[in-house]
C-alpha cells in the first residue's frame, strides 16, 4: 500500500508530539509501542506496520499522555549537587 505524503507527514508530526510527550522513550520504543498499541503483537509488528495504522495508534497514544501530568525527565538524584558532609 502506497502512503500518501500527507499520511506520512502527519504521521512524522505525531512522532514528534509522542516524543514531547514522552521523552523518555527512544524512538525504537516509540515505534514498538504504536506497533502494539495497533494490534501488531507479533516480532514482525513494526516491519508490517502500515502508515495509516500507526498514525492512527500514535493519535491513540498521544490523546492517552495528553492527559497525564508532565514526565519528570530530570532523573539525577536530588543529593547529586550536594556537598558530603
Amino acid at each position: 500500500m502506497r502512503t500518501s505524503q500527507s499520511t506520512r507527514g502527519d504521521l512524522l508530526a505525531a512522532l514528534s508530539e509522542l516524543g514531547r510527550l514522552r521523552p523518555e522513550w527512544r524512538l525504537g520504543q516509540t515505534l514498538a509501542n504504536l506497533a502494539m498499541s495497533a494490534g501488531r503483537l507479533d516480532s514482525g509488528g513494526v516491519w508490517d506496520l502500515e502508515d495509516e495504522e500507526a498514525l492512527a495508534a500514535a493519535r491513540m497514544l498521544i490523546e492517552q499522555y495528553s492527559d497525564l501530568d508532565p514526565v519528570i525527565t530530570d532523573l539525577e538524584p536530588w543529593h547529586a549537587g550536594q556537598k558530603d558532609t
